[in-house]
């Protein structure tokens, strides 16, 4: 998978298109990230200890790397990731601009 925990991805599909937002956390199994603030889904908790509080809160769910492109430091677009090896380690690069991640 080529989005990594603490990239800046933009949404291209779905009810958060265009919303900016960090990745949180990847689910590789599934192909499926967590993106900070989006897909958010509402859940219902009960208390599970004496005096902790029930409710219905908001959290973020996870969703398909398909639909989520990581935003280029340098221009701030959208941009495809590449690989290339440099001083012998292997490293991320922006397409649309060369800028190693």
């Amino acid at each position: 998978m080529k989005i990594k925990t603490g990239d800046n991805v933009v949404v291209l599909s779905g009810k958060d298109k265009g919303k900016q937002g960090k990745v949180v956390g990847t689910v590789p199994g599934k192909d499926k990230v967590v993106v900070e603030g989006i897909n958010m889904v509402t859940c219902h908790v009960k208390p599970r200890k004496q005096g902790e509080e029930g409710g219905i809160m908001k959290r973020e769910a996870a969703i398909n790397t398909c639909k989520v492109q990581v935003v280029c430091p340098k221009t701030g677009k959208p941009t495809r990731i590449g690989y290339k090896f440099v001083d012998g380690k292997k490293v991320r690069f922006a397409k649309i601009s060369g800028e190693t991640l």
